[in-house]
């Protein structure tokens, strides 16, 4: 454990531990338990009842008023900072053995990691990914329950991809998991910053915090890795501003380490220039240009040849869900995308505007998840009204709140002009089916919010749902 976390100690640290646990559920003889003072419960308040079921050292940041004789108990500055440590450590710290690159920011870490670990399997390295739709262990998927998995899941991914003959690893870093400490005590070889809009605000309280949780990544790298910074965000330079590692820049407007420039963009793809090369990639939109020059500059900053990286990634695809399309056969195009922010949602449908001839009409399908941040809530209503001829607002993921609540507050954002072209529909999947009805040939709908989801939660049920398989269902 990193001395600067210690507090104090009492009691004997010379016993063997069977294994970790931060959830007292699963406390179990012979254990250590961490107690991790989480948004929801405190760890604390179970430290009794881990004692009871077998506990023989208590990791915490309070120490108990009564200490058991026998029972070991270590004091630290950060429980969870602790556990991620600990996680390291018991599973052989994997992480040290392993060329991983994490990557942060509010949109696009989902493909930056999928395409960073396709462009690495072409190039045949065997390689792992952690992303926010699916882990996987070179092609052996392993199903994704958060962004970034708790530290005794994340470890032993780690181990079993090093035992399964990784060098690889590519890892989405979401705020809420650097905050968290969740990979605390991870030997990053780099991070990548995307770019940072209105998110998670539910969570991170102000727009301040929720920057300086995605800027712990970059401050506390180490002088050995590199820190590659999208410079074309205005807070591109603020990341890394304060990190020991490498800094290195990417933009499409700016003088920086790795240049690129987008010179077509259509519906079935884009012609970028990247080191005075012209490449024909089957990604389309200006916010994949961007993730594409980032994957680019990862695979030269790890040690591959230039020239094999962009020959591998011209012949990429994209995450799933990540403007996903089906054409049906009377011409309708409706794309599936993960957008759930105002920016990633005008990012797509300013690409969506941009790539139309003029004729056809944009059909919009958005929602905002409940017990989120709801201040985007009218923007988010706004934004598909403006860059839209038609918006059906509707259920994302209510989770616990009602969904009508959620759709009053979106267009709560609406202008007189704008209602009149918006629907609103509480059940998702009339709202698609109202969206394909309307649609004409040679129209487009997007289809936004939950992407590669196949569900819907609603009051702690989590319904299945999968928005591409509707949408294929009616055009058909």
């Amino acid at each position: 454990m990193y001395k600067t976390n210690l507090v104090s100690v009492s009691g004997n640290t010379e016993i063997e531990i069977g294994s970790i646990q931060f959830d007292s559920r699963k406390a179990e003889q012979n254990c250590v338990f961490v107690a991790v003072s989480g948004t929801q419960v405190d760890g604390h308040q179970f430290i009794p009842s881990t004692i009871e079921k077998g506990a023989k050292a208590i990791v915490c940041e309070i120490m108990p008023e009564e200490l058991i004789a026998g029972i070991t108990y270590i004091q630290v500055k950060s429980s969870a900072k602790a556990l991620g440590i600990m996680a390291s450590n018991f599973y052989g710290n994997p992480s040290s053995k392993l060329k991983l690159v994490a990557i942060t920011g509010t949109n696009g870490k989902t493909t930056n990691a999928t395409l960073l670990w396709k462009l690495f399997m072409d190039l045949g390295h065997k390689t792992g990914l952690l992303s926010t739709v699916e882990n996987k262990i070179m092609e052996q998927v392993v199903p994704a329950t958060h962004t970034t998995p708790d530290p005794l899941q994340l470890n032993s991914l780690l181990a079993k991809m090093l035992e399964a003959g990784c060098t690889h690893c590519f890892i989405e870093a979401s705020s809420h998991a650097i905050q968290q400490e969740r990979i605390a005590g991870l030997d990053l070889d780099g991070a990548v910053f995307t770019n940072i809009t209105h998110d998670h605000l539910d969570y991170h309280v102000t727009f301040d915090n929720y920057i300086a949780a995605k800027k712990k990544l970059f401050d506390e790298l180490p002088s050995t890795a590199f820190a590659l910074t999208n410079i074309d965000d205005k807070r591109g330079k603020v990341m890394v501003q304060n990190t020991k590692a490498k800094i290195q820049t990417f933009a499409l407007t700016k003088p920086a380490d790795f240049k690129g420039k987008l010179l077509e963009n259509t519906l079935h793809g884009l012609e970028m220039e990247i080191e005075n090369k012209r490449i024909w990639f089957r990604l389309i939109g200006n916010f994949n240009a961007y993730n594409l020059l980032g994957v680019y500059a990862v695979g030269v900053l790890l040690g591959e040849e230039p020239d094999e990286v962009l020959a591998k990634l011209s012949a990429l695809e994209g995450a799933r869900g990540r403007f996903e399309q089906f054409i049906s056969k009377d011409k309708i195009t409706a794309i599936i995308d993960y957008a759930h922010t105002p920016d990633a949602l005008e990012n797509v449908l300013q690409t969506i505007q941009d790539l139309r001839s003029g004729k056809e009409q944009i059909i919009t399908v958005v929602g905002c998840g409940g017990n989120r941040d709801a201040t985007k809530r009218p923007i988010m209503a706004q934004i598909a009204a403006r860059f839209s001829d038609k918006a059906v607002l509707t259920s994302d993921n209510p989770r616990n709140e009602e969904p009508t609540e959620i759709l009053n507050q979106m267009e709560a954002g609406l202008k007189l002009a704008d209602k009149k072209k918006t629907l609103t529909i509480v059940d998702r999947k009339e709202a698609i089916k109202t969206a394909c009805m309307l649609a004409k040939p040679g129209d487009i709908i997007l289809i936004a919010g939950k992407g590669h989801e196949d569900y819907q939660e609603i009051k702690g049920i989590k319904h299945p749902f999968d928005d591409k398989k509707i949408v294929t269902e009616y055009l058909k």
